[in-house]
């Protein structure tokens, strides 16, 4: 019998178990992951970044726990020989009907807390010689980072402490009996006493095995992204982003440097065709049906037709996704750029209609469900791992 079972060996997953075993050191911890490797979806597929907390409304977990996260994940960082490096950003509005919303951004960065210095188009070259804008902010707290080192680093801690950590053991169902739950997995029975999940993807499915209803769906969104080529790494220092538009959920393209010194510009927001869809051609009949049969899904897709038209015809067109990055950088050239990977976003959407827009963690009888933690979540999870720890009875 366990004190804690985790289900996900995403980065929260990890966190978390690590973060139960400094709260509770006696307590018997199972963590199980259905792939070979940890960091196998979200975290390894994201693009590095140790966001600031700007973006967030004021007073949500995501504004608090970012903001507290970026301090924490650089402490992490620090102890343990995590590669990163806070070289901050810079968001450039590019036209001069962007400044209203450039002013609302640094409105909010003083709501969360965070330093954010106006910059003239003078002061923006001074930072990336290459951009163009009428102006822009630059937020120093903004980093690059391996997210896939911070997992396997947790991993690693979490066993040390005593934590049992198992690849390759997929859940097929939960039962509850008593006092205890049973997770059923390819490796076998595990009994216990209290149950936690981090299955992003598929967080409200293994909600819905434990009797949760998340009164939201797990919308799968694949976000592409070029490479410069080495030759033109030297148009991007840091990090720069768009002025993002509040009537869409996403970023818009960006560019960044990791630290592997690549620089990545994108991504694109489309429709994944399976909940693991990486590729265009990653279909899943089953899933995609799924998510064509949620009303919410077309609620969502006529309010934001244009857009949502917009990001199809980028993903279909170099052309188009090149152009998007002169925006910022006029000089980039198509032959500057190649195709590079993708990552998948595990966006939650409400049976109304509307995004998640916050971390959306519920309970249950003897279960916490993380039903909706997409960026920044990386950044935070140290703090929403002991946000999770702190709901939890002790053992």
């Amino acid at each position: 019998m366990y004190d804690y079972a985790l289900i996900g060996g995403g980065i929260v997953g990890l966190a978390t178990a690590y973060q139960l075993g400094q709260a509770h050191p006696k307590a018997r911890l199972l963590l199980i992951e259905k792939e070979s490797i940890w960091a196998a979806h979200q975290t390894g597929h994201n693009s590095g970044v140790i966001h600031s907390g700007i973006y967030y409304k004021p007073g949500s977990a995501k504004a608090r726990m970012a903001v507290a996260g970026a301090r924490s994940m650089v402490a992490f960082c620090e102890a343990h020989g995590v590669a990163h490096e806070l070289c901050g950003k810079v968001i450039v509005a590019a036209h001069s009907n962007e400044l209203p919303r450039l002013e609302t951004l640094e409105q909010r960065a003083t709501a969360n807390g965070i330093v954010a210095r106006r910059l003239t188009p003078e002061q923006l070259q001074e930072y990336e010689p290459h951009v163009r804008g009428v102006a822009a902010l630059f937020v120093p707290s903004t980093g690059i980072i391996d997210y896939k080192q911070v997992a396997q680093t947790l991993a690693r801690l979490a066993t040390e402490s005593g934590a049992e950590l198992r690849l390759q053991a997929k859940l097929l169902a939960i039962v509850k009996k008593g006092d205890s739950i049973t997770l059923q997995t390819t490796q076998g029975d595990f009994p216990t006493r209290f149950l936690v999940n981090c299955a992003g993807l598929y967080s409200d499915r293994v909600a819905a095995l434990g009797g949760v209803c998340p009164r939201a769906k797990i919308i799968p969104f694949r976000g592409e992204y070029y490479e410069l080529i080495p030759e033109r790494r030297s148009l991007v220092r840091g990090l720069i982003y768009p002025v993002p538009n509040p009537s869409f959920p996403f970023l818009g393209v960006h560019f960044t440097r990791m630290t592997d010194g690549s620089v990545h510009a994108g991504p694109n927001a489309v429709l994944a065709l399976a909940r693991e869809g990486y590729k265009k051609t990653d279909i899943h009949l089953a899933e995609l049906l799924e998510t064509l049969a949620y009303p919410a899904f077309w609620k969502l897709a006529l309010k934001n037709a244009d857009e949502g038209l917009q990001e199809i015809l980028r993903s279909l067109s170099k052309a188009r996704f090149v152009r998007s990055m002169q925006t910022l950088i006029p000089e980039i050239q198509p032959s500057d750029v190649t195709p590079a990977g993708a990552g998948v976003r595990a966006q939650a959407l409400a049976n109304d209609g509307a995004l998640v827009d916050d971390f959306l963690i519920l309970s249950g009888e003897r279960q916490l469900h993380v039903c909706n933690a997409p960026s920044p979540a990386a950044t935070a999870s140290l703090e929403i791992a002991r946000e999770i720890v702190s709901r939890i009875p002790p053992p």
